[in-house]
C-alpha cells in the first residue's frame, strides 16, 4: 500500500476537493467539446454529401439538356429547386431549363423558373440574365409593362447592350418608336464601350432596327 508523506497527502486532499467542486463542470465541458467535434465532422459531411447529390441532378440535367429533352431537363430543375434550393446548382439549373423551355415554347415552365430564380436566388449575374430572358419571355406574351420592368434596374456592365437591345424591342413594340430609338443608340454606345470585336453581328442588327424606325 502507497504511503505519502504529509505534503502528498495534502496535495492529494486539495485535488480531491477541487475535483469535487469542478469535476461536474470539466466533464460537461469535454463532452460539450467532443459532441461539438462529431457535429462539425457530421455537418462537414452532409454539406458534401448535399454537394454530391445536387451536382449528380445537375448532370442529369445537362444531359437531358444535349438530347434536346425539355420534359427532363424540367424535372430535374425542379429537383433541384425542391432539394438544394439555396445552391448554385439550383439557381443554374433554373436558368438552364427555362432557356430549354423557351426553345421548346413552354414560356409557362419557362417564366416560372425565371421567376423562381429572381425571387429566390442570390448570384447577381445570374438574375441578370434571369432578368433578361423574362423580360424576353413577357415581350412574346405581349406584357410590355412588365418586360419594361425587368429591364428598368441597371444589370451587369457586360449585359447593358442586351438590356438596351430588348428595352428597344419592347418599345417599338409598344408603339414608342423615339423611346426605341434611344434605346438602341444606348445599346450601340454601350456595345462601343466595350470594344468587343464579337459583337459586330449584334451591333448590325441593331442598327438595322433603329433605322427600320427612323423609315
Amino acid at each position: 500500500m502507497a504511503v505519502y508523506d504529509l505534503e502528498e497527502q495534502e496535495q492529494i486532499s486539495e485535488l480531491k476537493a477541487w475535483w469535487v467542486r469542478y469535476g461536474n463542470l470539466v466533464t460537461a465541458i469535454a463532452v460539450a467539446a467532443a459532441l461539438a467535434s462529431v457535429g462539425w465532422q457530421g455537418f462537414q459531411y452532409y454539406k458534401n454529401r448535399q454537394a454530391g447529390d445536387a451536382g449528380a441532378l445537375y448532370f442529369a440535367l445537362e444531359q437531358a439538356m444535349m438530347k434536346g429533352d425539355a420534359q427532363k431537363t424540367r424535372e430535374a430543375a425542379g429537383q433541384l429547386i425542391e432539394k438544394f434550393p439555396s445552391s448554385a446548382y439550383a439557381e443554374l439549373a433554373a436558368l438552364a431549363s427555362a432557356g430549354v423551355q423557351i426553345d421548346k415554347g413552354d414560356a409557362k415552365n419557362a417564366r416560372a423558373q425565371l421567376e423562381w430564380l429572381l425571387a429566390k436566388g442570390s448570384d447577381p449575374a445570374l438574375k441578370d440574365i434571369g432578368r433578361l430572358r423574362l423580360a424576353a419571355v413577357l415581350l412574346d406574351e405581349g406584357a410590355y409593362d412588365q418586360a419594361l420592368a425587368q429591364l428598368t434596374n441597371a444589370p451587369a456592365p457586360a449585359l447593358k447592350a442586351r438590356f438596351e437591345d430588348l428595352r428597344g424591342d419592347v418599345l417599338a413594340a409598344s408603339g414608342k418608336p423615339a423611346e426605341a430609338r434611344s434605346a438602341y443608340q444606348a445599346a450601340l454606345d454601350a456595345l462601343a464601350a466595350e470594344g468587343a470585336d464579337g459583337s459586330e453581328t449584334l451591333r448590325e442588327v441593331i442598327r438595322v432596327k433603329q433605322q427600320a424606325l427612323e423609315g
